[in-house]
């Protein structure tokens, strides 16, 4: 049931693709907390996933931005502000593609021109981002900013590959840019580390099917869905957790904070 903790608010969602997506879900959550939105994908993701479906079903209007590209950064900013009647709100950044991992290289044999293209889209678009709605002052006193991660970024995962440095920069990022939104507008910026999730992405992860029953074990209370993460999402839009910033937040069924449980064993459960 929906309470309109996001009344009144507006903001940018980056990353839906399709209905596997979080962003997807965390979309259509924001609309119907009472939030107006606009959606944003790089161009190919209008030319092969479902964002503009999205976009109607939600009366939303969705606008290509390369998140790398601060030409476009800045005209998705400028549009949304346009579109949506003033300064946003809250801004969420799911966003993550490693080329390495796509194309199978292993760790010990990473291409490095493909590692740098991994940061950039993963991670130094998340600066980026920020850095864009810094320098317009695009964002309204006690926003939200919130980026996608991973505890790659502070366990081993070894078929993660690089993904799992270029999730511990996203991380050193929101808690940098953390302290100067937060000194000049109020605004945070957190980080949710979400369990692993049957996303279309997730999937492209070598193993992930083992893996993803393995967490779902491990973590007491299983492994967090998107509809959940999506609700926690919403959680640190509103005006609920306005003094929370510069954390990296666990929506993992604490997964996180587990040694061992027996039931990976098979000794109960």
């Amino acid at each position: 049931m929906a309470n309109n903790l996001l009344a009144g608010k507006r903001g940018v969602i980056f990353g839906a693709l399709d209905d596997q997506s979080i962003a997807w879900r965390v979309a259509e959550k924001c609309v119907e907390e009472g939030a107006t939105i606009t959606l944003t994908n790089a161009p190919v993701a209008f030319r092969f996933g479902k964002i503009q479906g999205l976009a109607e079903k939600l009366n939303a209007e969705a606008i290509p931005a390369d998140a790398t590209n601060l030409e476009d950064l800045e005209n998705l900013f400028s549009k949304s502000q346009e579109i949506l009647g003033g300064k946003l709100d809250f801004v969420l950044h799911s966003i993550g593609m490693s080329l390495n991992v796509r194309k199978k290289r292993e760790y010990t044999n990473i291409k490095y021109d493909w590692m740098q293209k991994t940061f950039d889209i993963s991670a130094i678009s998340f600066h980026k981002v920020m850095q864009t709605l810094w320098q317009m002052d695009a964002m309204n006193d006690w926003g939200s900013i919130l980026a996608l991660t991973y505890i790659a970024a502070q366990r081993t995962f070894p078929d993660y590959n690089e993904m799992a440095e270029s999730k511990a920069l996203l991380e050193s990022f929101a808690r940098s840019f953390g302290y100067h939104f937060g000194t000049r507008n109020k605004v945070r910026v957190n980080t949710i580390s979400q369990s692993p999730t049957m996303t279309t992405a997730g999937q492209g992860v070598k193993g992930f099917d083992v893996f993803f029953d393995y967490a779902d074990k491990m973590s007491p209370l299983g492994n967090a869905p998107t509809d959940t993460c999506a609700d926690y999402c919403v959680s640190l839009f509103s005006d609920y957790t306005r003094m929370v910033t510069m954390q990296n937040l666990y929506h993992d069924g604490g997964f996180s904070n587990i040694g061992m449980n027996p039931a990976v064993l098979n000794l109960e459960g």
